[in-house]
């Protein structure tokens, strides 16, 4: 075939970049070259428009064990020999076209990153994004990612322990799935995803390779249109079973120390695990694929380069101990075979049946070597102009505050996910602490020790969407808020940067400001970057999704004992909330799904104050002054309250804080109980503890004040009651539940 412009940008490489090949490789690359560069120059492998900016982050301090990016995953020490391994990846597009399999690849997709550097997956946690629940779309799309998740977690047996799903037209058609999965590995049992050596064998383990996944990268690097569904073969298809083989196969053939590096073969299959093992070992390799293990017959170089087929590793081993590592692979019944070696001159060569089908220098390929790096034009997006408008005068207050309260608890992005998590097993491998003991991040054990590992995913994307510096800043500082709240102490953040299309000047704007906003949090909390995920061009033809820069955050319990729960613990007990009250409803789902504002300013939130009132909730945990913590988020005051009693059935006795004023103006009721500003937690405090946590609260200069006491039941609100928790918890569990009951029963109708 005679390579063209036009096959490069049917491949989705631009002219110019189809010259810049031709100059690197000093020639016109034949078809199987430029699927290559086609794989690994695109978005999703190179990050050729983000790179610039991500570089910004924090990526160095605190526990890190080794730097950003340079591995699969994330690694942070937690002392006692142990370290914490943690990544969050997007499988967006795929779930989109197919949302069972492209969900269910995507958790085995991170788990596999997790357990290539040597670390047993402990936990694994999601953050989701559909459209409006009411439409048949969103619930078809809802319960396959559901159902994907399910499946696969469930048969891999690492437990679901937590997560986050909200619900906005903008995600009609391009839903988010953000996978995130924790480790914990031995000191000295870490494996690096490099090549080295010199005729070292290199080596195929894993599942047999399809044509299934094929420019499943390139795939992710653009659009969601009408005719994506011809793309259905770029999605991958999982088998669980295969990968716990896989995962007990290499976790034991480490033990051999006859590895010398691993890589997962996951976006760009081979590829991609050649070309940047090689690179990063400043090696090249010799590749037969003829002697790639494959399910199919006559696939061509050019499939087997791209096929994204699941549960495959490369490896790299030391000469003359192959039979070693096949020895481990025949164990647990899985394919096993050398492929190549590894060679001195910085080329893959790829090989199909003794004929020479593509040359390339490794380093050409990768980030951080020949791969392009753009910096895109941005500018401020016009909506803007009508957040600027928003006066909070012009919304009336509410008269009857129960009925609001009713509406906001049964909304899907609040509401109980019960329907989702009671697909999830949370409790395999016995280590999750928060299924009957509920806690703003979960908690799970680390065996062996005394230490608790808090983690958690957040990010308001309607809060970006108003101000991406601000939202992003508040998706960092509400993950560590979580973990405090936990007991935990920050230590860092992978994240999944979903956008929309970085062609869009506003749209880059939202990009580049939402990461100057994460870097300044992050810098401020301590908690580095560690790696993660970009996914851009999660766009429908109505526009781009709300900018989502997902936070994965981990943090540390030295003694799991003392983990802080949010519920409340028994009734008399005093109810305080720490923080500043503002007038202020922006962004809000009181202010978004009951009044119809969609555009308003992102919430009120100062850096510091947030930092300040972690650093007093930590201390009121150390000393054993308060009962419980949780956050004040979506839904604001009024649902955390009665969040905090359905766990025991206890409920509450509150009263408005009438005296609190801001700018001169008398705090609202609707601001005071369903606004969402930030750096708030509500606690509750024995009476035994009162006077240790006022003397501590005294000399923290940070605003408080007592709302009630913990009932027995009785939910009242300003001296009204407003009937027994029961009853709140009924609505709040079955909302979504109730939801797809009425589109069930709809179709039942329409089928008669």
């Amino acid at each position: 075939m005679e390579v063209t412009v036009k096959t490069a940008q049917q491949l989705r490489l631009t002219a110019e970049e189809f010259e810049l090949i031709k100059q690197k490789l000093g020639r016109t690359p034949n078809f199987n070259e430029l699927c290559a560069f086609s794989g690994m120059w695109s978005e999703h492998c190179s990050y050729k428009n983000s790179i610039k900016w991500l570089k910004t982050l924090p990526r160095e301090g605190g526990r890190m064990l080794v730097k950003a990016g340079e591995e699969n995953a994330g690694l942070m020490d937690i002392g006692d020999g142990l370290g914490v391994v943690f990544k969050i990846e997007s499988h967006n597009h795929p779930s989109a076209i197919e949302p069972f399999q492209g969900a269910a690849t995507g958790v085995g997709g991170i788990h596999r990153d997790i357990f290539t550097m040597g670390a047993r997956p402990i936990a694994a946690l999601n953050s989701l994004r559909f459209g409006n629940l009411d439409e048949d779309k969103t619930q078809h799309l809802l319960s396959g990612v559901v159902h994907g998740i399910g499946h696969y977690g469930n048969c891999f047996g690492v437990p679901t322990v937590g997560g986050e799903i909200y619900f906005d037209e903008c995600y009609h058609t391009n839903p988010l799935v953000n996978a995130m999965s924790v480790g914990i590995v031995k000191e000295g049992e870490t494996v690096s995803a490099t090549a080295l050596g010199k005729g070292n064998p290199v080596m195929f383990v894993g599942s047999a390779t399809g044509k299934d996944g094929i420019g499943g990268a390139s795939f992710a690097s653009a659009d969601i249109t009408a005719e994506s569904v011809q793309d259905l073969p770029a999605v991958q298809v999982g088998d669980p079973f295969q990968e716990k083989k896989l995962l007990e196969a290499c976790l034991e053939v480490i033990q051999t120390g006859a590895v010398v590096g691993m890589q997962d073969m996951g976006a760009a299959g081979i590829i991609c695990s050649t070309a940047e093992m090689s690179a990063k070992g400043g090696v090249g390799m010799r590749i037969d694929l003829d002697k790639v293990p494959t399910r199919q017959k006559n696939m061509k170089t050019w499939e087997l380069l791209l096929s994204e087929s699941q549960e495959r590793m490369l490896l790299v081993a030391e000469k003359g101990r192959e039979e070693e590592v096949k020895k481990v692979f025949d164990k647990w019944d899985l394919p096993c075979s050398v492929i190549g070696e590894v060679t001195d001159d910085g080329i893959l060569n790829f090989y199909m049946n003794g004929q020479l089908d593509a040359s390339i220098p490794a380093h050409e390929l990768v980030l951080g070597g020949g791969a392009p790096q753009y910096d895109r034009e941005y500018k401020e997006p016009a909506y803007f102009a009508e957040i600027s408008q928003f006066n909070i005068d012009t919304v009336p207050v509410p008269g009857n505050l129960k009925k609001v309260a009713e509406e906001i608890i049964q909304l899907p992005s609040i509401a109980s996910k019960r329907w989702v998590y009671n697909q999830y097993d949370s409790m395999v491998g016995t280590n999750n602490t928060s299924t009957n003991a509920p806690t703003d991040a979960a908690v799970v054990l680390v065996k062996g020790t005394t230490k608790g590992i808090a983690v958690t995913t957040d990010c308001n994307s309607r809060y970006v969407f108003a101000d991406p510096y601000k939202g992003a800043m508040i998706a960092v500082s509400e993950a560590a808020r979580n973990i405090v709240c936990s007991g935990g102490q920050p230590l860092g953040v992978t994240n999944c940067l979903n956008f929309g299309n970085p062609y869009d000047p506003e749209v880059y704007y939202q990009f580049v400001h939402a990461i100057k906003g994460m870097g300044d949090a992050c810098r401020r909390f301590d908690t580095p970057v560690t790696g993660g995920n970009v996914s851009f061009y999660n766009q429908n033809p109505d526009g781009p999704v709300f900018p989502t820069p997902t936070i994965g955050m981990v943090g540390l319990l030295e003694d799991v004992t003392k983990k802080m729960t949010l519920d409340y613990k028994k009734a008399g007990d005093h109810i305080y909330l720490l923080g500043e009250s503002v007038n202020d409803i922006g962004s809000s789902q009181y202010l978004a799904k009951l009044c119809g504002v969609d555009h308003s300013p992102a919430p009120y939130f100062d850096l510091e104050k947030e930092h300040h009132l972690q650093q007093v909730v930590k201390g009121l945990i150390e000393n054993g002054d308060i009962q419980s913590a949780h956050d004040v988020s979506e839904g604001g005051l009024m649902t955390m309250l009665l969040e905090k009693g359905f766990s025991r059935g206890l409920g509450f006795d509150v009263s408005t804080i009438a005296e609190s004023y801001t700018d001169g103006k008398a705090l609202r009721s609707d601001a005071f109980w369903f606004g969402e500003a930030q750096s708030r937690v509500v606690v509750t405090v024995a009476e035994e503890q009162l006077a240790n946590f006022l003397r501590h609260m005294s000399k923290s200069e940070l605003p408080f004040a007592k709302l009630g006491t913990v009932t027995n039941g009785e939910v009242i609100v300003d001296g009204q009651s407003w009937g027994a928790i029961e009853l709140w918890k009924e609505k709040y569990d079955t909302s979504i539940e109730n939801y797809l009951a009425k589109e069930e029963a709809g179709a039942a109708l329409s089928a008669i």
